[in-house]
């Protein structure tokens, strides 16, 4: 299927990923689901049933101009509202590190969903280990450009920190999708030449 993007969906090489993966016809729940954009797509494109759940006020309000249904939910007081197995799959985007507890999250989203699509920020990109190594200071990257002070993440780790947290978690990673400038080496060695990667889990 030719894929019609929104010049926002395109600069956002992970959601693009995201997109490819879900298959037609699932039930999506979008946490931090943003301005909604990969939830339009993949309504339109994929006749997915969709859903978001979205903290910012002005972009609850995008939301609801694209016609995508979102309700107004803080992560970090988890998916109570939703009970098991209530999603094909639920969607978090460069979230995770922003949420006071990124495994009691992935807990409750493996709870109502058979699948999670996760994009994770890595902190152990070669680009980011040179400024902490050379410069002595918090890196600023393409995919992570806001000064420390001013950033909402509190939980950066890198790929295998991420893996091990499923290991012990006891959730199965079905896909690693790494995305760099580097398509081979971050294939050969995604920890250390991946900006981010998309995961697939399960229980």
């Amino acid at each position: 299927m030719k894929k019609l993007l929104t010049k926002e969906l395109i600069n956002r090489p992970d959601l693009i990923v995201i997109f490819d993966l879900i298959e037609e016809g699932s039930r999506v729940i979008d946490l931090g689901c943003g301005e909604g954009i990969l939830l339009y797509h993949l309504k339109k494109q994929k006749n997915c049933s969709v859903c978001g759940v979205e903290i910012s006020q002005d972009k609850i309000i995008e939301c609801i101009t694209r016609g995508i249904p979102v309700i107004y939910g803080n992560l970090d007081n988890g998916l109570n509202d939703y009970p098991e197995n209530s999603f094909d799959c639920v969607i978090l985007s460069q979230t995770l590190q922003a949420v006071a507890r990124p495994d009691k999250l992935l807990k409750d989203m493996m709870r109502v969903s058979k699948k999670s699509y996760i994009s994770l920020i890595n902190i152990g990109y070669i680009g980011a280990r040179v400024q902490i190594a050379f410069a002595g200071k918090m890196p600023i990257t393409k995919s992570l450009p806001t000064p420390w002070y001013k950033t909402k993440n509190i939980h950066l780790s890198t790929i295998i920190d991420f893996e091990i947290l499923c290991y012990e978690l006891g959730f199965k990673i079905e896909k690693r999708i790494p995305i760099s400038q580097y398509t081979f080496l971050s294939k050969l060695m995604p920890n250390l030449f991946s900006e981010m990667c998309v995961f697939v889990i399960s229980k």
